[in-house]
């Protein structure tokens, strides 16, 4: 659910060699971080996975250009075996932001457009950006916003001034107030606000927690309980590749205490019902 585009066929990379060393350093990835969408297809092909793509388009923030997302659908297109495209737009953009959303849903067929929150230094609660979420609420795009701590900036001074207050799930738990209808993801297991996600996702129907971001060997013990109980039927399989393989994350996956029937939920099932894949 979690598959992040890191560079284009071009060579230009999602983020500025600053923050790329810092994610990196951040997450202790050894591997290729730049894999083409054609290269991150024949991964996923290899383990017989698919992989939600995107990128993030926080230009206005950063002022370093955003991959494309018409190009990471085109791509996706090509390897429709097995990645689903969503796309990002820039919400600081305003109405360009939901033309082009709209257009990506419905010329280039994304399932959901990607927001992160501290990286595009907007609140997602803020009432200018509701246009944009009645626009996907309209089309039936997944919304996946990033949540918690976020290895780009981490460890450089003032972490780049990146504002981890933006990505307060609570902020989330407002649009899902106000959008019933809007399929709304919250990445990664919301920390150090774990506790809110996990309340937002039992409280709101329309709201999932994807679990990348963190091998599953750090996942606070409150979402483990809840993974085989409550949560079970509201949790999704994710990464974070190419920063966390899925062969690593599964494998510690493996060391959780989670009850066998729930396993194809969180690791396909509910994902697929969620995309409409079933």
């Amino acid at each position: 659910m979690h598959t992040h585009v890191e560079a284009d066929s071009h060579g230009h990379l999602s983020l500025d060699d600053e923050l790329m060393g810092a994610s990196a350093a951040y997450f202790k990835a050894d591997q290729l971080r730049t894999p083409t969408l054609d290269d991150i297809a024949a991964h996923y092909r290899e383990r017989s996975m698919a992989a939600v793509v995107f990128t993030v388009d926080a230009g206005s923030a950063t002022g370093h250009p955003a991959l494309s997302s018409e190009e990471i659908a085109e791509g996706a297109a090509r390897n429709n075996d097995v990645l689903i495209p969503f796309g990002s737009v820039d919400p600081r953009a305003g109405a360009d932001a939901v033309a082009r959303a709209r257009k990506l849903v419905t010329e280039y067929g994304v399932r959901g457009i990607k927001l992160h929150p501290s990286l595009q230094a907007f609140s997602p609660n803020d009432e200018s950006h509701y246009p944009l979420y009645e626009t996907l609420s309209e089309l039936g795009a997944v919304v996946l916003f990033h949540t918690g701590q976020t290895g780009i900036g981490a460890g450089l001074p003032g972490g780049r001034g990146i504002k981890l207050r933006y990505s307060d799930p609570m902020l989330i738990d407002d649009v899902a107030a106000d959008f019933p209808d809007l399929p709304i993801v919250m990445a990664h297991p919301g920390v150090p606000w774990a506790d809110a996600a996990i309340a937002i996702a039992t409280h709101k129907s329309n709201v999932h927690i994807d679990l990348s971001g963190w091998l599953p060997r750090y996942f606070p013990p409150q979402l483990v309980r809840q993974m085989s109980t409550l949560l079970r039927t509201k949790v999704l399989f994710g990464s974070d590749f190419p920063v966390l393989t899925p062969d690593r994350w599964m494998a510690a996956f493996d060391d959780l205490p989670v009850k066998d029937e729930a396993k194809p939920l969180i690791l396909k099932e509910n994902a697929a019902r969620l995309l409409g894949l079933t």
